[in-house]
Formats: C-alpha cells, structure tokens, sequence
C-alpha cells in the first residue's frame, strides 16, 4: 500500500503525487501562519493532527488528466484541504465532540467561540488562495460552500414531511460529504485544462466517492474491532447520530427488531453498546448497506470507463477499491 493510501499506484505517478503532496502540506501549514499566536495555535491544532487527505489527494489526482504543471493545483489543493479543516471545527461545536482526529477537539480545548472563530479564519485563508485562481474557481467554491451549510442545515432539521430518513441522510451525505469531494477533483481537471467532458466525469465521479466515503465510515462503526481503521467503534451510537446502517435496521418491520429499533431512536449508553453492536453486525442491514455501498462503487467504476486510459485513471480506480475495503 502507498503512503497516499491508494493501492498499486504505478511508480512515477506515486512518486509524482508524493511530491506534489508534500508541497501541499507545506502550502497548507505556511499559508496559515500570520500575526496572531493564538490564531495560528488553533488553526494548526487539526492540520498536525493529521488526516487522510483525500481530497487534496483527488484534486492531484485528476490534475493528471490535463498538464499538472499549471499554476493553481497545488493552491486548489490547500483550499479543499482547509474548507474541509473549517467545517470539521464548526461540526465539533455543533455536535460537542471532545475528540477530533485522536486529539482534543477545538471547542473543548479553547471553548465554542474560538472554535468557530478558528473555522471561520481557515474559511478566509481559503478565499485568500482562491482570489488568484480566477472567478469561475472562486465561484466553484461558492456553489461548494452553499452546499456544505444547505447539507448541515437539513441534517439539523430532520427529514421533512414526505421524505424517507433514508433519502433524507442521502441527501445530506450527498451535500456535506460529496460536494466538497466532487469538488476537489473538479479544481485538479479545470485548472489542468482537461477536456470539459472530463472535467465533468470527474466531477461526477468525485460525489460518487464521497457517498462511498461516509458510507464506508457508517459501516466501520458497527464492524470496526479497533482504531486501526481510524475510527471508534460505536462512536456514532453512543452520540445517537443516525447511519446508513442504523436507518435500515430502524426500517425493518420485524416484529423481532423491535428492542433494537427502540434502542436505535437514542444515543445508546456504554452499557449497552457492546451488545447493541453485536445485534447490528448480525443484522440484514448491513448485508444490505454493503449491498448499497457496491452499486455506489459500480456507478464510479462506470464513469470512469469513459475517461482516457492513464495510470491516474487506475489509481481511481484502486482508490474506490480501497475505499470498498476498508468497510469489509
């Protein structure tokens, strides 16, 4: 496995993508360096906590289908990396989560007003890369951001009256997670001058990943045994956050699922958790949300037979393969 996280990266595009991610990452710290310690304290505290990167790493990634060389990739890289970094630290607000990334979260360390200060800062440094790359990348980011607030606005508010849960977190998944993914590999083939057919392929196949992702995410916190993975293991029970896995299970007309459903409709107490998810893992939700996660992936692999053969194409490829596996 590659350190980008991507299996069976041909040779030069690995070491390639390796080089051009470091000057990501340092793009990514010098840019938010500035005159006020505690700013740069703060800004900091998530982008050293680490993370998987991916949508920097996408926006490489398609970059190969044009001239990677252009100007702007490396810059469209960092702005995905911190409008990804902001909302993070106004999620942890809104759902008082005390860990981020395996360290103290933001709000609990320095409180909800630095917090969401800290995020709103990053938004700004973001803008800041954004006014040289030109009005349709700045209008790119725009139509992104109101997405991102439209998906987190919708998931405050609950499923309206006519829509299933299951559509409605969809559609939230879609907005929060997919947008920005989507739109991390839109800014590697638009500023690569890739053909518009590609650019839109891509496009499309970047929200197809991004669906994939949190999906993955919901299934790993049944099944996950460890932290290996990244992730806690019961971490959305105990906090009562709906998954795709829990809405099926709370979908089932079973007379036996009864007791699960009931537990299922609030945050789950320690004390319950470790039997709760033995009950989900041996539930027909989650045959049926790896079921779901698969048409997702087969949707993807189809766009991306229509784009040119490359060594980028398969390292897409490879990436949707991995994204499947480490929720298996």
């Amino acid at each position: 496995m590659s350190p980008l996280g991507v299996p069976n990266l041909e040779p030069k595009l690995e070491e390639r993508l390796l080089s051009d991610m470091q000057k990501v990452e340092s793009l990514l710290r010098t840019h938010i360096e500035g005159d006020y310690p505690l700013v740069v304290e703060t800004s900091r505290h998530l982008v050293q906590a680490g993370g998987k990167r991916l949508r920097p790493l996408l926006t490489l990634i398609s970059a190969q289908f044009g001239d990677p060389n252009k100007f702007g990739i490396i810059e469209a890289a960092v702005v995905c990396e911190l409008t990804h970094l902001a909302t993070l630290y106004h999620d942890d607000v809104m759902d008082e989560a005390p860990l981020r990334r395996g360290v103290e979260s933001a709000n609990n360390r320095w409180g909800n007003s630095v917090a969401i200060l800290t995020g709103d800062y990053l938004f700004a440094k973001a803008s800041d890369l954004l006014a040289d790359l030109g009005p349709e990348a700045v209008r790119l980011q725009a139509k992104t951001f109101e997405r991102l607030v439209i998906g987190q606005i919708n998931e405050t508010q609950g499923n309206p009256t006519g829509t299933t849960m299951i559509d409605h977190y969809l559609k939230v998944v879609s907005d929060k997670t997919g947008s920005l993914i989507a739109t991390s590999a839109r800014f590697g083939a638009m500023l690569s001058g890739a053909e518009p057919r590609v650019v839109e392929l891509l496009t499309q196949f970047g929200e197809k990943v991004g669906i994939a992702f949190q999906i993955a995410d919901d299934l790993l916190d049944v099944q996950s045994d460890s932290t290996e993975s990244g992730k806690t293991p019961g971490t959305d029970l105990k906090e009562g956050i709906p998954t795709l896995v829990t809405l099926y299970a709370m979908n089932s007309k079973d007379p036996a699922d009864k007791d699960l459903v009931e537990r299922l409709s609030k945050p789950i107490p320690e004390s319950e958790l470790s039997e709760t998810i033995t009950k989900l893992r041996n539930h027909k939700a989650v045959l049926e949300v790896k079921a779901y996660l698969r048409t997702i992936a087969d949707e993807a692999d189809a766009l991306l037979a229509e784009l040119p053969a490359t060594p980028a194409k398969d390292a897409l490829a490879n990436l949707i393969t991995a994204l499947i596996s480490r929720s298996t």
